[in-house]
């Protein structure tokens, strides 16, 4: 029940900033991306990522929001020869931030919601809510640098049914270079440090405008878990190639 009143109130929240951004003429961005491979022959694969992001700059509010998710499903062989369809990444990652700007507006305290989803991981689900203080050390026309850090608490339950609830701090940062008129740098990074588990997720990547409001989207994204049963990667890693379409 939990989980899925975040996943709603995430949802919720974008939903509604995006009437208000357009009602009031606020600036607002959102972007989608959409990536996926289908080959046949001595392999059968079929892979679908997607993407939804948006920022929101108000006078008193800097708020960001993100969703993604992956697909992968492939044909393989079993033990007897024989062919067999089996899923081999299945994820939901759904985040909202909304930072408060104080006198100063690169001064901002923040609230943070998370939900993520692998059936593949050692976890079932994880969830975060996190509050504590931003700041936005720098931004030019060409280059911006943000950092958070804060107190929270974590939700998480693992394959096996185990729960893993407690406090964490939570730190986060986030990079972007306007490298020229159509091509971009990214670098977002964070960490959630628990007594069960330390959770990091990081993605680098690059972005160039094809054409109007479609770029091209060369990304690598790391998701680590500290804590794992037997047999179990800490981290996984994906590099993926997506076209991505400016909405605002």
């Amino acid at each position: 029940m939990k989980r899925s009143l975040l996943a709603v109130a995430i949802v919720g929240s974008l939903a509604t900033n995006i009437a208000i951004a357009q009602q009031d003429k606020k600036p607002f961005t959102m972007e989608g991306g959409v990536g996926g491979i289908y080959t046949t022959g001595n392999t059968e694969t079929t892979s679908l990522s997607a993407s939804l992001v948006a920022h929101q700059e108000l006078p008193e509010w800097s708020n960001d929001y993100n969703i993604e998710g992956l697909y992968k499903k492939e044909t393989v062989q079993n033990d007897e020869g024989e062919d067999e369809e089996r899923t081999s990444a299945e994820k939901l990652f759904a985040s909202s931030q909304a930072n408060y700007k104080l006198t100063n507006p690169d001064y901002r305290v923040f609230g943070f919601a998370s939900y993520e989803q692998d059936k593949l991981s050692n976890y079932e689900y994880q969830t975060t809510l996190a509050v504590g203080w931003n700041h936005k050390l720098w931004e030019t026309d060409k280059m911006s640098f943000e950092y958070s850090v804060g107190p929270g608490y974590a939700w998480a339950e693992t394959q096996e049914g185990e729960q893993q609830d407690g406090p964490i701090v939570r730190a986060s940062a986030a990079y972007q270079w306007l490298i020229s008129e159509t091509a971009k740098f990214t670098q977002t990074v964070s960490t959630e440090v628990g007594e069960d588990n330390t959770k990091s997720r990081a993605e680098t990547a690059v972005s160039a405008t094809i054409s109007g409001n479609l770029s091209l989207k060369v990304a690598l994204k790391l998701d680590h878990n500290s804590d794992v049963d037997p047999g179990i990667e800490k981290l996984d890693t994906e590099t993926s190639i997506t076209l991505v379409y400016s909405f605002f």
